[in-house]
């Protein structure tokens, strides 16, 4: 897994800061935009949150990959002490 954060997650942020900053605006009343524009942003701000439920569902396969090894190691482990116990126990 790779630590740190990418250059599309900056961007990201950055877009819904300028999201953020033109609902500001636009409630003030210094940008004026028709209608089909003003909606342009909304739609922005589902594809990107979209995009990070995307992300989140990717880390969940992950963690049960993980998991999966968590378990697979453990049961590993208990059978090398049970054979462990059977080869000490015939000496």
């Amino acid at each position: 897994m790779k630590k740190g954060v990418s250059i599309w997650d900056i961007f990201a942020w950055l877009v819904l800061i300028g999201i953020f900053i033109w609902l500001i605006l636009k409630v003030v009343g210094i940008i004026n935009t028709p209608e089909l524009v003003a909606y342009a942003p909304y739609f922005g701000a589902v594809y990107l949150a979209g995009w990070q439920i995307h992300k989140l569902a990717n880390v969940a396969d992950d963690v049960r990959g993980l998991k999966r090894f968590k378990d697979a190691t453990i049961n590993e482990i208990n059978n090398i002490k049970s054979n462990c116990l059977v080869n000490h126990t015939k000496q």
